[in-house]
């Protein structure tokens, strides 16, 4: 029954659990296992979420499995591509579509929406230090097994939302070459690639390497309809929301902020220079109203450049070997080196007054009466003879597992032991461009003399003379007209690029044990045990020119700031497990099993922490398996979250607590916000024209934020039925639930202004206003987002498996299964107990970017919950034909909310009083499906298999949310496929 149901789960998409089989196993020279080797495999089995080596395939643990054969039918390069795909991944995370905020060419995985930090990564059950799964070669791995159940009792920190098993191919005999390419059906994204992979197997040990190239093309998001256009969603109370091609307001010909005459003289507060027009005249002949909205917009599309999946090229080599030092003591070595060079793209660099630009109210070309700056008026424009802003990225990865382990017998018991060394290296080099050298745009006081363009460093005298390094072609930068001869070359002097570089180390020594204590009625009681220690260092060396300052958030290329960074921790760990045969064979107790696990771990930073598991397994008939777990988890703050120093960043806001303010009562919230004169009531102009914060983001030290560990509880109930009647048929429900204590995370900006509003004044130093009377006054200039601990989380659903494989008919062999997940809640409360306590419910919604909401979701880039999440599927065999269908099924979700407390404004943002947008709207969205189908045929007589493929065969398109809501190609590149059909074809040789 063991090996049929293994059959089953080799076969279908996911599953229930795939034993790891770490005993020596020998095979053919086609790969495949002899009966009686496989026989003898499953005497000793680890399972993915125990450290106990058993006989049974079905544990406690919750395990959904994708093997080779999975793999490989998916035509994906990565394989972070194929578990961002998994059900039980939800609420965002970032992968090679996302543009602005990836283009590392990274996927994150994010089990149960926790965040990628809460999601365990291992291969062959071991740490490493790169979590990316696209820098593990694919043709090394066997298998992957997904553990959906916190297991911090049994590995260990960070496993608080699952782990992520990658399991190794041991003993391969042969070799193997395979060649794939794909293009869209827009005749875009390019990939090519190339694998080779050996292995040799004889008394004495084995050997197995590889090496895998590959290379994905970009693509601009003007080459799709949906993504060509920033289409911004917005309406009033007394304005029907209307959707209109927009973007930023930073844009080429300026959003110039006027004074009070100038407000009178045009009718409006901000103008924009007409294309042609003569900056050096300040009239509705050379200037208009800025237009934010409708068909004669002036805001920049800066959609049209951006990325829907960035470029990225990755190299991979890997060595695994084994050599038997005797009959019981073997040495072994796992090891991999990866290379990827990846680039994100944006529009054109902003420059203005929010990011360091002082523009002195006696520089020539202003002539506007007023100073621009922080303080001042406020004044943007958008950079594009400069060219788009771009990030090249050079990673080496390397990460290897080596040591003995062995076998010995105690008292008839068997025992196993293993002592060795994981070591992992990384090193990233980030190269930015397309940011101007401020210091190379002259904007201080100047005049025309008899000779031309002279500086004057102090206007109320005569005396002349520029400071140290200005030059004549510096003079003639004009930022109220960047099309003219003068900026443009000035522009091209100032673009600089930027390197930084990131190295960071790992090392963790690792001893354990198990096997059998003795023997009870219902079998032997087992015992794993052991101890690690592990050490991180993590090492950030920013390019000056890039390195900020951190009252105002900028920096001299204006934007994309940082600070260096070093630091690290250690952590030492002892732990246990003991899996219990309580009764067996019994009359309605085939078998009542418990398993108990322990975790001791002691941070150099943090002190120390126990985590308890407890599981119960009870089969009441053969067939039918119910299972429980209930394990403690914890995570510790890693390097960045304490140690993280000052960068830049542009975050959103969809209210401020301050608009309208009168003073009473006083909200702490508003230091310098007027409350009469002229700029009474006050509004806040980056929430009324939608424009991103000047902010800062930094680690817990620099903001005085002290933190601690969070930690919480995992809980499984579930069942796998296995029914006799129907061989090849399996099917399993778990009911599960998680929350989480002191969670760790960023504190956005809009919480930084909710809490403090709220009567949190330990978040109040942290809001920075003008204090300068004028227009500006009460603005925020900078904001400061610590990483702190903040609320509780929990969240809990169902998921379900159904996997069945047919009996063999005359046209084949079919197999079919179906993976799902039901999210049932997803709950984020901010701050208990407090005056600022929200509580976000974010099941079955979109979370759109600059909300309450988002602030504080733990997912990377966009946060998405839908209800339902599933894949199924069908394959088919038939001699030397295969082919195979995959469904992907996203459920039906919701942005926006009835409840005003939900902070969730999908019509644009709440401003004060007549400019509120319409509260309480509803934007529903119904389920996408994605089908995949794959063909392959093998030509025996010359060893070789050619695949075919297309994906979203049917073309299916995105659901837009809108610029507004969101920050990439219009809707959730997290989740939703950009690409549309995309065709992949491979060939493989064996020898």
């Amino acid at each position: 029954m063991a090996l049929s149901l293994g059959a089953v789960i080799a076969v279908g998409a996911s599953g229930t659990a795939f034993a790891q089989d770490t005993s020596s196993q020998s095979t053919t020279t086609n790969g495949n296992q002899p009966d009686q080797q496989k026989a003898k495999s499953l005497q000793t089995v680890v399972v993915t979420g125990s450290l106990v080596r058993r006989v049974d395939l079905e544990t406690s643990n919750p395990v959904v499995t994708i093997d080779r054969a999975q793999i490989e039918a998916t035509g994906k390069m990565t394989l972070g591509d194929l578990v961002q795909q998994l059900p039980a991944m939800t609420g965002g995370a970032v992968n090679p579509q996302v543009n602005n905020g990836g283009g590392t060419g990274a996927s994150g995985i994010n089990l149960r929406g926790l965040g990628t930090v809460r999601t365990l990564i291992l291969v062959d059950g071991q740490r490493v230090l790169n979590t990316d799964p696209n820098s593990i070669p694919a043709n090394m791995i066997e298998r992957i097994e997904v553990l959906t159940d916190g297991a911090s009792a049994t590995y260990g920190s960070d496993a608080i939302g699952g782990v992520v098993n990658f399991i190794l191919r041991h003993d391969y005999q042969g070799a193997q070459f395979t060649t794939n390419v794909g293009e869209s059906d827009h005749n875009d994204g390019d990939q090519s690639g190339y694998s080779f992979t050996f292995g040799q197997t004889s008394d004495k040990g084995s050997i197995m390497g590889g090496i895998e190239y590959n290379k994905q093309d970009g693509v601009e998001a003007g080459n799709r309809s949906f993504s060509k256009n920033s289409v911004s969603l917005y309406g009033t109370v007394n304005t029907p929301p209307t959707a209109n091609i927009g973007g930023s307001s930073s844009s080429p010909y300026g959003h110039i902020q006027l004074t009070p005459a100038l407000q009178s003289q045009f009718g409006c507060g901000y103008v924009a220079l007409n294309p042609g027009g003569n900056s050096q005249v300040v009239s509705t002949a050379n200037y208009h109203c800025y237009q934010n909205n409708g068909a004669h917009s002036d805001k920049y599309n800066y959609a049209t450049v951006n990325l829907i999946m960035t470029p990225q090229e990755r190299t991979n080599a890997f060595l695994m070997g084994t050599y038997n030092l005797s009959d019981n003591v073997q040495a072994y070595l796992n090891a991999y080196f990866n290379k990827t060079t990846s680039e994100f793209q944006l529009a054109p660099a902003v420059y203005g007054s929010a990011y360091g630009a002082d523009i002195s109210a006696n520089n020539y070309w202003n002539q506007f009466g007023t100073e621009f700056s922080q303080s001042a008026n406020a004044f943007s424009a958008r950079l594009s003879s400069l060219g788009n802003r771009s990030a090249s990225f050079g990673a080496n990865n390397g990460q290897f597992n080596t040591g003995v382990k062995g076998s010995f017998t105690v008292f008839s018991q068997a025992w196993n032991w293993d002592v060795g060394l994981d070591y992992g290296h990384s090193d990233l080099v980030t190269t930015t461009r397309g940011l101007p050298n401020t210091n190379k745009l002259y904007t201080g006081a100047s005049y025309m003399g008899a000779a031309g363009l002279a500086c004057v460093p102090n206007a109320t005298t005569a005396a002349q003379g520029c400071p140290t390094g200005v030059t004549e072609s510096m003079l003639q930068f004009n930022p109220f007209d960047l099309n003219s001869a003068g900026s443009v070359a000035a522009l091209q002097s100032a673009g600089v690029p930027a390197v930084s570089n990131t190295y960071s180390q790992e090392k963790v020594w690792h001893a354990g044990v198990n096997g059998g204590l003795f023997d009870l009625p219902a079998g032997t009681v087992q015992l794993a045990a052991g101890a690690d220690y592990r050490q991180e260092h993590l090492t950030t060396i920013v390019d000056p020119l890039l390195n900020i300052d951190p009252t105002t958030g900028t920096c001299v290329l204006g934007s994309q700031c940082g600070s260096s960074l070093a630091g690290g921790y250690n952590v030492k760990e002892v732990y246990a497990e003991t899996f219990i045969p309580v009764l067996s064979n019994l009359p309605g107790v085939k078998s009542l099993n418990i398993t108990i696990g322990d975790r001791y771990s002691r941070f150099s930073t943090f002190g120390s922490t126990n985590d308890f598991k407890f599981a119960l397994e009870y089969k009441p008939i053969d067939d039918l398996l119910l299972r429980g777990t209930m394990s403690q988890v914890f995570r510790a703050p890693n390097i960045t979250e304490v140690y993280g120093a000052p960068a830049s960043s542009a975050p959103k806001i969809s209210s401020d607590p301050c608009d309208g303010y009168t003073g009473t009562p006083v909200n702490p919230a508003c230091v310098n916000v007027p409350t009469s004169g002229p700029y009474a009531p006050f509004v806040n102009q980056n929430v009324l024209q939608q424009l991103q914060l000047n902010a800062v983001i930094s680690g817990s030290a620099y903001a005085g934020f002290p933190i601690k560990p969070e930690q919480g509880k995992s809980f499984d109930l579930g069942t796998v039925y296995s029914p006799s009647w129907a061989p090849g048929l399996s099917a399993t429900v778990d009911v599960w639930h998680l929350y989480l204590n002191n969670d760790i995370t960023s504190v956005n900006a809009q919480e930084v202004l909710n809490l403090c509003s709220a009567g949190q004044t330990e978040y109040c130093p942290l809001i920075t206003r003008s204090a300068t009377p004028g227009p500006s006054q009460g603005q925020i200039t900078n904001i400061l987002q610590p990483t702190a601990n903040l609320g509780t989380l929990s969240t809990g659903g169902i998921d379900m498996s159904l996997n069945y494989k047919l009996p063999q008919f005359s046209f084949g062999q079919f197999t079919a299964g179906i993976n799902a997940t039901y999210l049932k809640y997803y709950n984020q409360d901010t701050a208990p107990g407090t005056a600022g306590d929200v509580v976000y419910h974010d099941a079955g919604h979109f979370l759109p970017y600059g909300s309450g909401a988002e602030a504080s979701c733990p997912g990377v880039g966009t946060c998405l919950f839908p209800r339902w999440r599933a894949q199924g599927f069908v394959d088919w065999q038939l001699g030397n034909w295969s082919a195979s269908w995959r469904l992907r099924y996203i459920g039906r979700f919701q942005m926006g909310s009835k409840s005003p407390s939900q902070d969730v404004f999908p019509d644009g943002t709440c401003y004060y009083g007549s400019y509120c947008t319409i509260k309480g709207a509803v934007y529903k969205y119904a389920a996408t499906v994605y089908n995949d189908f794959s063909f392959g045929y093998n030509i025996e007589p010359i060893n070789t298999r050619i695949d075919f493929g297309v994906n979203n065969a049917f073309d299916k398109q995105p659901p837009v949310m809108y610029a507004n809501n969101t920050l990439n190609a219009n809707t959730d590149p997290s989740d939703f496929d950009l690409m549309g059909r995309y065709f992949w074809a491979r060939v493989t040789v064996k020898f």
